[in-house]
C-alpha cells in the first residue's frame, strides 16, 4: 500500500538493497525480457530500411545489446561522475528511428553514426552538466507530464506488439491477440492475488509461460540461433562516420528528447520512494545517455536512454534495488557478446512482449499521475497546463500529418510527443504565476493575474 502523504509505495526492496543471488538473476532476466524486444527492434527496423545484410543486421543488435548493457551498469554503480546509481535500465529508444532511418537512407549510415558521436554527449551532457541550474524550471508538474506522455504515446507501441507486430502478415489476429491476452492476465493476477517470489517475478512467469505456449503451438522458428555464431567483439568503425549538418541538427533535437524521457523516468522510478531526483543523480543520469550513446555509435550502436517500461517495472512489482538492474545490465551485456544467445532471445514473439509492454507503459503513465496529483494542486491555472500540454503530445502522436506543412527540421522537432508536451508545460508553468513557477512568488489564494497586479474582477 502507498504512503498517501508521500506518494511512497510499499517496497519489497529498497534501491540499496540486495536480494539473494538466486531472485537477483531472475529479477535482473525480468527487466532484460520486457525490452529486448523493443530495444532491438529498432536495429532490425533501420537495417531493413536502408538495405543491410543479415550479418550487418545481426551485429548492430549485437552492439544494441551490449552498449544496453553497459549503460544499465553504468547507471546502477556510476562510473565517477557519470551514472546516477537508481534503477535505469538503458536500451535503444524508438525515438531515433525516423531519423535513423531517414537519414541512413539518404546519407547512409556513416552520417547517422558521425552525427551521433557528435550530439550525443554534447547536447545531453551540456543538460546534465547544468541542470541544478535549470532544474528549478521542471517541478513536479512539468516532469510528471512528461511521464504521462512517455506512457501515453507508448500505448500505440504496445498495442502493435499485441497485434504481432507492425507489418506481420497475422497482424491482429485471434492467435497474437490470445497470446498477448494470457500475458496480460497472467501477469496481473499474479501481481494482485499472490505474494513472495510469484508476485516479484510476475512479468517474467507470464512471458515464460507465453513463449511456452507459442512454441508448442509451432509458432517459434530457431533457424536464426542456428545461423548465429557464439562469441563476436566489437568493430570500431564498422560503417565509417561522416558529419553531415542537417542530421547533425536533426540528432540534436532528438537528444533533448531523449533527455526529457530520462528526466521523465528517473522521476517516475524515485516516485516510488515518493520524492523526486537529486541533482546529482538527474546529472549522473544524462551524462550516462550521452557519453554512452557516442562511444555506442563508435562500435555501430545506436542511442542508448532510459527504457519506460522498466520504469513501469519498479512501480509495478515494488523492487527498487539497482543491484537487481546492475544483474539486468549484465546479462544485456553477455547478450551482446554472445550473437546465438542474443538470437534466441529475439525468437519470442512480439505478441508474448505485447502483453508485458502494454502492461509496462500503462504503469509509467500511471506513475506520472501520481507524481503530479501528489505534488500539485488541480486549480484552474494546473489543469489549464495540463490540458494544453497533453492535447498537443497525444495531438502529434496520434496526427503527425498535421505538421506535414512545416519545414522537415520543425517538422522533426515538433513531431516528437515528449518534447512537445515538454514545452508546452515547461512555458506555461514558468511564466504563468503559480506556486510552482521559478519566476513568481505566489500566495497560496492568489491567482495568476493578481500577481502580476491585474484586477481580480478581470480574472
Amino acid at each position: 500500500m502507498a504512503d498517501e502523504s508521500t506518494g511512497e509505495i510499499d517496497l519489497e526492496y529498497e534501491r540499496d538493497d540486495r536480494p539473494p543471488w538466486p531472485k537477483s538473476i531472475l529479477l535482473g532476466l525480468q527487466h532484460v525480457a520486457v525490452m529486448i524486444v523493443p530495444s532491438t527492434a529498432v536495429a532490425y527496423i533501420v537495417a531493413g530500411a536502408v538495405g543491410l545484410g543479415a550479418a550487418d543486421t545481426a551485429y548492430i543488435v549485437q552492439m544494441v545489446l551490449l552498449f544496453s548493457g553497459l549503460a544499465t551498469i553504468v547507471q546502477a554503480y556510476t562510473v565517477g561522475p557519470v551514472g546516477a546509481r537508481l534503477p535505469i535500465v538503458m536500451g535503444t529508444s524508438f525515438t531515433f528511428v525516423g531519423a535513423a532511418t531517414s537519414i541512413g537512407a539518404s546519407y547512409g549510415l556513416a552520417a547517422v553514426f558521425g552525427s551521433i558521436l557528435v550530439t550525443g554527449f554534447l547536447v545531453e551532457g551540456l543538460v546534465g552538466w547544468q541542470f541544478k541550474r535549470i532544474k528549478p524550471f521542471f517541478p513536479p508538474l512539468v516532469t510528471g507530464l512528461v511521464v504521462v506522455i512517455i506512457g501515453l504515446y507508448l500505448v500505440p507501441v504496445g498495442m502493435d506488439y499485441v497485434a504481432g507486430g507492425v507489418g506481420a502478415e497475422n497482424y491482429g489476429s485471434l492467435t497474437n491477440l490470445g497470446l498477448a491476452s494470457l500475458v496480460l492476465g497472467v501477469a496481473v493476477l499474479l501481481n494482485l492475488f499472490t505474494t513472495g517470489v510469484t508476485r516479484l517475478l510476475s512479468v517474467l512467469f507470464a512471458i515464460v509461460l507465453g513463449y511456452a505456449v507459442a512454441v508448442a503451438a509451432g509458432l517459434v522458428s530457431f533457424a536464426p540461433v542456428t545461423g548465429a555464431s557464439w562469441f563476436a567483439v566489437p568493430r570500431p568503425g564498422a560503417f565509417g562516420f561522416a558529419f553531415e549538418p542537417v542530421p547533425i541538427v536533426t540528432f540534436a533535437f532528438l537528444f533533448l528528447v531523449s533527455a526529457m524521457e530520462t528526466v521523465g523516468d528517473m522521476s517516475s522510478i524515485t516516485a516510488a520512494e515518493g520524492r523526486t531526483p537529486s541533482h546529482e543523480e538527474f546529472r549522473g543520469g544524462l551524462f550516462t545517455d550521452g557519453l554512452l550513446s557516442s562511444l555506442g555509435s563508435l562500435a555501430g550502436a545506436f542511442p542508448v536512454t532510459s527504457f519506460s517500461q522498466n520504469a513501469g517495472i519498479v512501480n509495478f512489482t515494488g523492487v527498487m534495488s539497482r543491484h537487481v538492474v546492475g544483474v539486468g545490465g549484465v546479462i544485456l551485456a553477455v547478450l551482446g557478446l554472445s550473437p546465438k544467445v542474443g538470437a534466441l532471445v529475439t525468437t519470442i514473439p512480439s505478441a508474448v512482449f505485447g502483453g508485458a509492454v502494454l502492461l509496462m507503459v500503462g504503469m509509467v503513465a500511471a506513475s506520472g499521475a501520481r507524481l503530479i496529483f501528489l505534488h500539485t494542486e488541480l486549480d484552474r491555472r494546473n489543469m489549464v497546463i495540463m490540458a494544453v500540454s497533453l492535447g498537443l503530445g497525444l495531438g502529434v502522436a496520434t496526427r503527425p500529418e498535421a505538421l506535414a506543412g512545416l519545414p522537415t527540421a520543425a517538422e522533426t522537432f515538433f513531431g516528437q510527443p515528449v518534447i512537445l508536451t515538454a514545452l508546452s508545460a515547461l512555458l506555461l508553468n514558468t511564466f504563468v504565476p503559480g506556486e510552482q513557477s521559478p519566476l513568481f512568488d505566489v500566495e497560496g489564494d492568489e491567482t495568476p493575474a493578481e500577481s502580476m497586479g491585474l484586477s481580480a474582477s478581470e480574472d
